[in-house]
């Protein structure tokens, strides 16, 4: 859990520091590249890290993991301008990858089917801490002492969770390999073909429609080139002794149905992350600890609900219980566009405590029942592809619901009543924030439009959803075929 908190809480602590950073470094053209080189990393070394603690185990590839980012926050800590403290939180990033996939996996090792949720729900509870904590901490270290502390905290946090790592994590001996047979192949083609896709793909996706025009020739070279490098990693893949995204990961009907799933909830989950503070700022006029609370409180409800979701699925099943809680979330995200303008603070805290509950009661299921279905030697595949899935998801979202939400603007503004007013969201938040500076009736147009915006961001949220429900009922099988947890278990599908 200390490991995962670093992770968790790296991806939230930056973002109060950011005028701190820049006023210190400089770039501010290019600081969004603090969050997306991040995320980058992350995503891309999910599958890598997945098939090595499948092949070397998952106590080096977490040691390994933890190391890598702790020298990763010790460079950017001594950063001397935004290049180098973007290129060293990519460090961070690759280290992150480690330990995203690799705790999930150590959970589902250590711990049986019955008690998985309870575990899964306590690492919940780290996500969801951190969501709240790390903005808080991060804008402390930059008001009372310095934006290099925000990395430095890492240290000592660390360097706990690799002491205990060390010493009190003992896994099991496996006998993965028959003796006189050669030792395990590491696919570094695959692997940096994988990286090479992936970079492509997501840098196309997190930078097109802001540092450039979608149709610019960036983008359009950018995903051409990851279409191109795409059809080469399946080439590399498919000869590879030890592939590092083996083909049945998208043979497995169960597998498969619960990467589309949860890379569908990657792309909802943009809605109430991304657009949600500004709705609850430029809409409702709260202040941003205000409009965290919002969307915090979905962080409350979502590892309770985990939690309790192991009573359902033991009844009726994995599949089941994730459709009851997809539909419950896609009803709640159907809800929010009925919402009043301009509304009481308390409606999308509401909505978005019921959508905690409810993505709980599908997301746990789904990853707890996957990893049942596979054995050792394949879970850290297994866990990775999902969460890599997931992460895919996110970035598509933020691109997709990012040009619709300023596509519903340009076409309110261009019929605005007065001329001169901003024209994307982001200039339309800071407009707002100084009220003083536009005309009572301009300021209500610009909410409204924002409200519609964000309103067609969640009616898009909830087709997300409606996607994850086609998934699950006619690609995902009925009972999944859940694997005995011992030699000689008869462990019933579910």
């Amino acid at each position: 859990m200390l490991g995962m908190a670093l992770a968790a809480i790296d991806g939230t602590i930056v973002s109060t520091a950011v005028p701190q950073i820049v006023g210190d470094l400089g770039g501010f053209s290019v600081f969004s590249w603090l969050f997306s080189g991040y995320l980058l990393a992350v995503t891309v070394s999910l599958p890598v890290y997945g098939k090595l603690s499948d092949t070397f185990g998952r106590k080096p590839v977490l040691i390994a993991g933890i190391a890598l980012f702790l020298f990763g926050s010790v460079l950017c800590a001594a950063a001397w301008n935004m290049a180098a403290l973007i290129a060293f939180r990519v460090v961070q990033g690759l280290g992150g990858g480690a330990l995203q996939g690799t705790v999930q996996t150590i959970a589902a090792d250590l711990y049986p089917l019955k008690e998985r949720p309870k575990i899964q729900a306590k690492l919940s509870t780290v996500w969801a801490t951190s969501a709240v904590a790390g903005p808080v901490i991060g804008g402390l270290f930059a008001v009372y002492a310095d934006w290099r502390w925000i990395f430095l905290i890492n240290l000592p946090i660390g360097a706990l969770a690799l002491w205990l790592v060390v010493r009190h994590l003992h896994e099991p001996s496996r006998n993965r390999r028959a003796a006189g047979a050669p030792r395990p192949r590491i696919d570094w083609a695959g692997a940096l073909a994988v990286f090479a896709t992936g970079t492509l793909l997501l840098t196309a996706l997190v930078q097109g429609g802001v540092a450039w025009p979608w149709f610019s020739a960036p983008s359009l070279g950018l995903l051409a080139g990851s279409v191109v490098l795409g059809a080469l990693t399946v080439v590399v893949e498919r000869r590879a002794a030890e592939p590092i995204i083996p083909g049945w990961v998208w043979q497995r009907r169960t597998i498969a149905s619960v990467n589309l799933a949860l890379g569908a909830m990657g792309l909802l989950m943009v809605a109430p992350t991304v657009f949600l503070p500004t709705y609850a700022q430029s809409v409702l006029g709260l202040g941003p600890i205000a409009a965290g609370f919002v969307l915090s409180v979905m962080t409350l409800s979502w590892p309770v609900s985990a939690a309790f979701s192991n009573r359902v699925y033991n009844r009726i099943g994995f599949r089941r219980t994730a459709i009851i809680g997809m539909s419950c979330a896609l009803l709640i995200l159907l809800a929010f566009p009925l919402l009043p303008y301009p509304g009481e603070p308390w409606q999308p805290a509401l909505i978005m405590l019921l959508l905690g509950a409810a993505l709980g009661l599908f997301q746990l299921p789904l990853i707890v029942g996957v990893q049942s279905t596979v054995g050792w030697a394949e879970r850290g595949t297994t866990t990775a592809s999902v969460l890599f899935c997931r992460q895919v998801g996110q970035s598509v979202g933020a691109a997709l619901f990012g040009a619709v939400a300023n596509g519903i603007l340009a076409s309110r503004l261009a019929a605005a009543p007065v001329p001169g007013l901003p024209d994307d969201l982001d200039a339309i938040s800071h407009a707002l924030d100084d009220p003083g500076r536009l005309s009572g009736a301009a300021t209500d147009y610009l909410r409204r439009a924002v409200d519609a915006a964000v309103d067609h961001v969640y009616l898009g949220a909830a087709g997300a959803a409606a996607l994850a429900l086609l998934v699950l009922v006619f690609v995902a099988p009925r009972r999944f075929p859940v694997l005995p947890e011992e030699p000689g278990d008869d462990a019933p599908a579910r």
